[in-house]
Formats: structure tokens, C-alpha cells, sequence
């Protein structure tokens, strides 16, 4: 017999979405199977990874951790409704820039991490950026590249600010 189902609302990228999900379905199966944002991965499905992070009411949090039923309440962001924003456009051409990234199945999560420190943190050293990241694992790039990107983000962000 399979689990009952239930229709929810979620604000997703600042719209409204209708989904139907059991009691024990998570934030990223909802996001990845029934809503087609695939930004956010699916690596160790256990929040260990950093691979499934998603903006939950302005902080970064793992969507394979947060039930979909714990979401109604809650503004989530994915990659994919982050794209148009200054510091998201910052952040990725920073790390194209500084080649922080190669397979690129870690980066969607890098990129959600690093926008959240920056939201907060406009002008982060490299030791609170290697902080705020170091939940987020990447197998090929070593973390360098990725603390550098950051930072050149930050910078020109901050320039960003200063200009008229």
C-alpha cells in the first residue's frame, strides 16, 4: 500500500507551486521530480555533500534534509530563480574566471553557499569564506580556486556599491 499524498503550496523562486507529496519526501525530490529545477543534486542524500543546498528564508540549507511538509511556510530559492541577481552573476563569473569548478556537479551548491555568505557578509576574509564553504564537498577542484572566486565576487560587488 503506498503512503497517502497531500497537495501543498510552496513559494519556489517567488511563485506559487502546487505540489502532491507523501510525509516523508524531501525538499530536493520535490524540487528535482515534480518541479524540474535540477540545480540542486543529489550526492549523499544525507547533508554531508553540500551538492542539494537551496535558500530557505535568506540562509542556505540542504534540500535533501528538509522535509517538503516543513516548507509551506518557507521562501526557498534555487539556483535557477538566483541567476538574475547581481551577486549570483558575481559569483559565477568569478568562478569561471578562476577555474573553480570542473565536472561541476558541486557548484550549484557552491554557488547558493557563497551567494548566502555574501548576502550577509559583503566583505568576507578568506578564513570566513573558507568557513561558511566548508560544509560544501567538491572532489576536483581543491577548495583554493573556489575561496578566490569568492573573494573576487565579493570585491567587485563591493565596487558595484561604490559606483554612481
Amino acid at each position: 500500500m503506498s503512503a497517502p499524498r497531500q497537495t501543498l503550496q510552496l513559494q519556489v523562486n517567488g511563485a506559487e507551486a502546487e505540489v502532491r507529496v507523501g510525509l516523508h519526501d524531501s525538499l530536493l525530490t520535490v524540487l528535482r521530480d515534480q518541479l524540474h529545477l535540477t540545480a540542486a543534486k543529489r550526492g549523499c542524500n544525507q547533508g554531508v555533500c553540500g551538492a542539494c543546498t537551496v535558500v530557505r528564508d535568506g540562509y542556505p540549507v540542504r534540500a535533501c534534509l528538509s522535509l517538503a511538509h516543513g516548507c509551506t511556510h518557507a521562501d526557498i530559492e534555487t539556483l535557477e530563480g538566483l541567476n538574475q541577481q547581481a551577486a549570483m552573476q558575481a559569483l559565477q563569473k568569478a568562478f569561471a574566471a578562476e577555474s573553480a569548478f570542473q565536472c561541476g556537479f558541486c557548484t550549484p551548491g557552491m554557488l547558493i553557499t557563497a551567494h548566502g555568505l555574501l548576502l550577509h557578509n559583503a566583505n568576507p576574509d578568506a578564513d570566513q569564506v573558507r568557513a561558511a564553504m566548508s560544509g560544501n564537498l567538491c572532489r576536483c577542484t581543491g577548495y583554493a580556486p573556489i575561496v578566490a572566486a569568492v573573494l573576487q565576487a565579493a570585491a567587485h560587488l563591493r565596487t558595484q556599491e561604490l559606483a554612481p
